[in-house]
């Protein structure tokens, strides 16, 4: 049930001292901040295990359905390209250095230190304590109920078995975990293969790249996604909703023992007095301005690789590796429009002649073979030793890679290579005791920079995305092959990394924050080392095995 008022269990109002605000007290089996596909992984899971759950999120209910992808909607099945206002519109970039310029005070030196003694809250997470050098300058977040999975691509791919996968699970436990991920996520890799686009375009860069073999060679890339069987056009992305399951549909659940908040921010979790466990979570209200208390028998913070730790600070929780060893994944990024010889082979394909015949009797005029109802390519290249990069070849819509209105989608083709960083201490997130970000939390600040070697690699990454670009066709204009802004994939990870030593981890194996008997943390910061993949399927793999544990 989506609620502004907790409704399960005692519910008291007062007002208590030291806040203007009435107190509502609340008692659950398990509270977890952040309503994500891993957070409500840990809710389906401990759900059906017969424990009450209240989930949280400080962003607003986007969709009928909680956590639903906003791409299911019929205009942007239509017209994808239009989706990418919408990606812009629900990031909030979280480091933003202001703009030092003399042109914009008569004083340059007086703004210096009007900035660094500003506390207050910020106007569009502008900090002055960001270094623009190593900053994370595209690094955002999405304050709604799905949280990112309300406009994500659905890439799950698994990661490497060694070169991205920890080694502290076992391979056959990876592999029952990754099972039943895929499961929650309605995971497929064949939805697209029917597609005259996606098929020629796999192939084409089968025969570029031959020297791959199996499983390593240019596929279909596996999204979670299903192709609606009452129209086989419309495709069904999965949200977090999906992940849910019969949580997203209020008549199929115990309202008395599920409710998901809107526009409920948590402050802060406070612990005993030994420091052992959490004694309750402070939340507030964001539409009724009520604060409340909520007392559980175990805490989860699946709010994110930044805002997980930004809650985790501010509730004085103390570990070395709070925020650091972080890892994102450097990205290159191009367009093409496809070669004219691949559109010719196309209408000389006889495995394609029916479409196309049955496309020009209804649009003598379209210049183009190809239908106008085709599915876009969605084609992957793995990780692999030599390669150590994710490449995705698709159309899709994103905060970047807009196509001009006189652009005929079905020419065109994104091609977006993923790189690794790999875990130090030094690149880290840190957080302001003095100045506040938008809702009131502590400012986050990045120190980030690749070394010598990784930056080598990402020279090696773009000559290799060059390559696959040529093998299709010429660079759309203004889409042309470059490196994007650092943070740009959304994909940080290692800021909550799990493992054995509490000096380098701030969780074990199971997800649990050493130190504390019923905190757990959940998402893409748990990751403990780079990678190159899409994080979301190992995300939610790791959260299953957290929720197993809890549940033991």
């Amino acid at each position: 049930m989506v609620a502004s008022e907790l409704t399960h269990g005692q519910n008291t109002q007062q007002v208590e001292s030291g806040t203007p605000y009435p107190v509502e007290h609340k008692q659950v089996d398990v509270l977890i901040i952040g309503s994500g596909p891993v957070g409500c992984t840990y809710a389906r899971k401990l759900y059906e295990t017969g424990r009450s759950v209240c989930m949280i999120d400080a962003g607003a209910l986007l969709s009928k359905r909680p956590g639903a992808h906003l791409k299911n909607a019929f205009l942007y099945q239509r017209n994808v390209d239009m989706f990418a206002s919408v990606i812009r519109g629900h990031l909030h970039t979280l480091s933003v250095p202001p703009n030092r310029s003399p042109e914009l005070t008569l004083d340059p030196a007086s703004f210096q230190v009007d900035l660094n003694r500003y506390d207050g809250f910020t106007h569009n997470n502008q900090n002055p304590d960001q270094d623009p050098f190593d900053n994370l300058p595209a690094a955002a977040v999405v304050y709604g109920v799905g949280g990112m999975a309300t406009h994500w691509t659905c890439a799950t791919p698994r990661q490497h078995p060694t070169i991205e996968r920890t080694t502290l699970l076992s391979d056959g436990e990876w592999s029952e975990l990754y099972q039943e991920a895929e499961r929650l996520l309605n995971t497929h890799n064949d939805q697209f293969d029917h597609s005259i686009r996606h098929t020629v375009v796999c192939e084409r860069l089968q025969q570029e790249f031959s020297e791959l073999k199996k499983p390593y060679q240019p596929q279909s890339l596996p999204l979670a996604a299903e192709r609606r069987k009452d129209n086989d056009e419309l495709v069904s992305w999965s949200g977090a909703d999906t992940v849910l399951g019969p949580l997203a549909r209020e008549s199929e659940y115990d309202t008395t023992r599920f409710t998901l908040l809107e526009q409920h921010r948590c402050r802060r979790l406070v612990p005993t007095n030994d420091r052992t466990s959490i004694a309750y979570a402070e939340v507030d209200n964001l539409l009724e301005w009520r604060t409340l208390r909520i007392r559980a028998n175990v805490y989860i913070v699946a709010a994110g690789a930044v805002l997980g730790p930004q809650l985790l600070y501010n509730s004085g929780i103390e570990s070395p590796a709070l925020g650091c060893y972080l890892s994102e994944q450097p990205i290159a990024f191009c367009q093409v429009v496809l070669r004219q010889e691949i559109l010719d082979a196309i209408g000389e394909e006889a495995r394609f002649a029916d479409r196309i015949k049955e496309h020009r009797n209804k649009n003598p005029n379209d210049p183009l073979v190809i239908p106008a109802n085709d599915p876009e390519p969605q084609v992957w290249i793995p990780v692999s030793e030599a390669r150590p990069w994710h490449c995705q070849i698709h159309r899709d819509a994103f905060a970047y890679g807009d196509l001009g209105p006189n652009v005929d989608s079905r020419l065109v083709v994104d091609l977006r290579w993923f790189g690794m960083s790999q875990q130090r201490k030094e690149n880290c997130v840190v957080f302001s005791g003095e100045k506040k970000d938008t809702f009131g939390m502590p400012q986050p600040t990045f120190h980030f920079a690749l070394d010598r070697t990784e930056s080598e690699t990402m020279h090696r990454m773009m000559r290799d995305m060059l390559r696959a670009a040529s093998a299709l066709g010429g660079f759309l204009r203004g889409s042309e092959p470059q490196f994007m802004a650092p943070g740009l994939t959304l994909h940080i990870h290692g800021t909550t990394r799990i493992g054995m030593d509490q000096e380098t981890s701030l969780s074990d194996v199971d997800s649990r924050v050493w130190g504390y008997d019923n905190l757990y943390v959940g998402g893409n910061g748990n990751h403990p080392q780079g990678n190159a993949s899409n994080p979301t399927l190992t995300s939610v793999a790791l959260a299953i095995k957290s929720a197993q544990a809890i549940a033991r």
